[in-house]
């Protein structure tokens, strides 16, 4: 599978998808436009580890809820994840079995190196 998962909306990820230029055969999915599906999530789950590392944790509106001061349980977090998707942690790219979450440097140097293999 070769997927990336981004918002069109958001300058980081336009900025990031035009440096990892991918290749024809990535499917982009607009989270606004196509929001995830529970199998889409469960699948990133799978890949991720935790719906928690997929959390968005500098959303306006998890900082809004102040969720930082709660207990989420892996269910609440995968709730959050299917209810909005501004909680999902952006850009993620899947190139087969690897998954690459969000914007740090380290991770967008690691995903650009693997659309170089």
């Amino acid at each position: 599978m070769k997927k990336i998962y981004y918002l069109s909306t958001c300058d980081t990820c336009k900025r990031i998808l035009k440096e990892l230029d991918p290749p024809a055969d990535y499917e982009l999915q607009d989270v606004k436009k196509a929001p995830l599906t529970l199998d889409q999530l469960q699948e990133l789950k799978h890949r991720a580890g935790t719906y928690e590392s997929l959390l968005n944790k500098r959303a306006k509106m998890y900082q809004e809820r102040d969720l930082k001061n709660k207990q989420l349980s892996e269910e609440d977090c995968k709730n959050l994840l299917l209810e909005h998707y501004t909680f999902l942690k952006r850009p993620v790219i899947i190139n087969g079995q690897k998954i690459f979450i969000g914007n740090s440097k380290k991770e967008v140097s690691a995903a650009n190196a693997a659309l170089s293999e």
